[in-house]
């Protein structure tokens, strides 16, 4: 992990080696707090630890103080162009700000903003993407670059620096996977801002979640990236689960039960898939490191999943009764032989173990 400046967002430690946090962002009217305020909650209950919010014009600013007060997560401030929503928001809570130093106007009302925001304790992240960059870059550069996002977003933060203000979260994000990565690769060996690591515009779920996956997780097995947003199109709930999955797969996340399963093939008699989704549903709540096996067949089954906690692997039918059996495997003992309703056995196995775990780590 590399080393970052450290600080809060309302409380969520960022950079400085703390966990990896989960951002997300609202769709709904910014000015319907009640609207705004229920999509946070969902975000939040999703497992998002701050919520950005768009604060786009006077009649936001209202709403944002209610949102603020009802959030159960830090609510960052979305700014565009004018240093006076950027206070308002401050004013009312907002625990960073999103701007760009450089479309905010005069040095005295990026100052304003710095001496509010240094006062609110809140940090301020600056935000580029590859439409956002200024034209003199892209015409040195011969158009969108890595190095060019970087300038840019560099040139931002010095305008902060020369105000005083050091608490600076940088994202570089692109919808284009490589010229992203080789962004935030550049930004890691040159600063020590914590990043806000994404890929913008990377469409519907599907083809979202793959851009998502290999463009944040190729940064976050490097070590580099302090906050995660996946961006995709529609309901930003779905984004929350994405990331949280993203930093599951790269190891950064374990307070989970990580439920593996084999790909079937014609040895297969019991439905795999059906016992692996009951199993991730039902012990989606539990809070501990534990891996859960559902594997086809006995021929391969408890040897691949021998690092599971505990495994099913499927038997075929009882002769004579239409009962489903299997083997469970529980790490450090012989497998045992089961029948009938062989997900509902593996749960409540696998809840026994994970309150053995629980007692241990109290």
């Amino acid at each position: 992990m590399r080393g970052t400046r450290s600080f809060s967002i309302g409380g969520v430690p960022i950079g400085g080696g703390s966990p990896v946090t989960v951002q997300s962002m609202t769709n709904t009217d910014t000015r319907d707090a009640a609207a705004t305020l229920a999509q946070v909650r969902a975000l939040a209950g999703a497992g998002a630890d701050i919520v950005r919010v768009s604060v786009y014009d006077e009649a936001c600013l209202p709403a944002f103080a209610d949102i603020v007060a009802g959030a159960p997560v830090p609510i960052v401030a979305d700014i565009h162009f004018r240093a006076d929503l950027a206070v308002g928001a401050l004013e009312r809570g907002a625990a960073k700000v999103r701007i760009n130093p450089g479309n905010i106007g005069a040095q005295a009302k990026v100052r304003m903003v710095a001496d509010c925001a240094k006062a609110h304790g809140a940090p301020i992240r600056i935000g580029v993407n590859s439409g956002s960059i200024e034209k003199d870059i892209l015409r040195r550069e011969g158009g969108v670059t890595a190095q060019g996002m970087l300038e840019s977003a560099l040139g931002h933060a010095r305008i902060l620096e020369a105000v005083g203000f050091r608490d600076i979260v940088l994202s570089l994000k692109a919808t284009d996977v490589p010229l992203t990565v080789r962004a935030y690769e550049l930004a890691a060996a040159q600063t020590d801002y914590p990043l806000h690591v994404g890929i913008t515009e990377a469409g519907l779920p599907g083809d979202g979640n793959i851009k998502s996956a290999v463009g944040i997780g190729s940064l976050l097995l490097h070590g580099i990236g302090d906050t995660v947003r996946v961006s995709l199109t529609g309901d930003p709930v779905p984004e929350v689960a994405a990331a949280i999955d993203i930093l599951k797969a790269c190891g950064l996340r374990r307070d989970f039960v990580n439920v593996i399963s084999c790909p079937t093939c014609g040895r297969t008699s019991v439905d795999v898939a059906e016992i692996a989704r009951r199993v991730k549903q039902e012990l989606a709540n539990i809070r501990v490191p534990m891996t859960v096996a559902v594997m086809g067949c006995v021929v391969n089954g408890p040897g691949e999943a021998r690092e599971a906690d505990i495994g099913l692997a499927g038997g075929g039918l009882a002769e004579g009764t239409g009962y489903a059996t299997g083997a469970i495997f529980e790490r450090g003992k012989p497998p045992e032989k089961v029948e009938g309703d062989l997900a509902g056995e593996l749960i409540r196995r696998a809840r026994r173990i994970a309150q053995t775990k629980q007692r241990k780590a109290d």
